[in-house]
């Protein structure tokens, strides 16, 4: 029983660790592509937090290799309690799965593997966005991506788009068993680029894009909230972001501010907004800076002595 105690507070110290650090001993990292993928991850780094510079003279760092379209869109990439990094990435614009790598320095990367999340659903026309998250509670990774089911949720389904997509996870201890595939969110509308913040164990925040196209636009960022990590989240708030049409959103938290930053993609720009109280929202876009080009991607932190060790040779 001391064995598991111990364990159980090494991972909570190990999870705090990474989403509370000093601020002037931490630097924000943001993973994140370009054009369609095809050149793989690149990373910016933040002090602030707001504005980002590119690393690399802005070249990628891991080129992609697996799927038919070798494409390394949307990267997700998470501390997780053992101390190592993980990524999961869109592989291709039509596969039924993922890709996943991990690594000890952010630079060298263990081989690239495809899980085949979406297998068992024979007429899965895509999986896109994956996200990982890690619960300290259930001490299990639960990783997460949006995928259109073709002949389901047909009273959603739009005559102008093949696309009509549910949040659907599997949950891993250690990236190697998974289980089966469910369906994680469906609240009768076209959902995708989902982001979830574990708060405490009955608190977990869901951060997704209304990808609802007709009988009008929404694109736009909002909130779903849940007692559990898998299920029971709640409709979506209103948007959080503004008329623009916004996707990709990722979350930090500066003192006592939620930030969410997204890909203004119509305008071929970044925006960015905050709260105090998860409720009402506050434009902040001219506060920001991000490279030229830079795509959907996550937002994680190290420390400056992690900083300084990966970056500076």
């Amino acid at each position: 029983m001391l064995k598991k105690v111990l364990f159980f507070t090494a991972i909570m110290f190990t999870y705090c660790s990474i989403f509370s650090q000093e601020r002037t001993d931490s630097v924000y990292i943001f993973c994140y592509f370009k054009g369609n993928g095809e050149d793989g991850l690149h990373y910016a780094f933040s002090k602030d937090g707001l504005k980002y510079s590119s690393l690399n003279n802005d070249k990628s760092f891991l080129t992609p290799s697996v799927a038919k379209d070798k494409l390394m869109r949307d990267p997700c990439i998470i501390r997780g309690a053992d101390g190592k990094f993980h990524m999961v990435w869109t592989v291709s614009w039509n596969d039924k799965g993922i890709g996943y790598a991990q690594s000890s320095d952010l630079i060298h990367w263990s081989d690239q593997r495809f899980l085949p999340v979406m297998q068992h659903f024979d007429s899965t026309r895509n999986t896109w966005a994956p996200e990982i998250t890690y619960d300290p509670y259930s001490q299990k990774y639960m990783i997460y991506w949006a995928s259109t089911i073709a002949g389901k949720f047909t009273d959603t389904q739009s005559s102008e788009s093949k696309y009509n997509h549910r949040m659907y996870y599997t949950l891993t201890k250690d990236f190697k068993r998974f289980s089966r595939t469910k369906l994680l969110y469906d609240q009768h509308f076209n959902v995708i680029d989902a982001t979830i913040k574990v708060l405490n164990k009955d608190y977990y925040l869901m951060f997704l894009k209304d990808e609802t196209l007709l009988p009008q636009p929404e694109k736009n960022i909002r909130i779903a909230r849940s007692n559990n990590l898998v299920k029971n989240y709640s409709p979506a708030s209103p948007p959080i972001s503004g008329k623009y049409w916004a996707e990709g959103p990722t979350v930090e938290k500066i003192g006592d501010k939620w930030i969410v930053m997204f890909d203004k993609y119509r305008d071929h720009t970044y925006g960015a907004v905050e709260s105090t109280d998860l409720i009402n929202w506050f434009d902040i876009s001219d506060k920001i800076s991000m490279p030229k080009g830079l795509r959907h991607g996550t937002i994680f932190m190290i420390s400056s002595n992690e900083f300084d060790r990966y970056f500076s040779k």
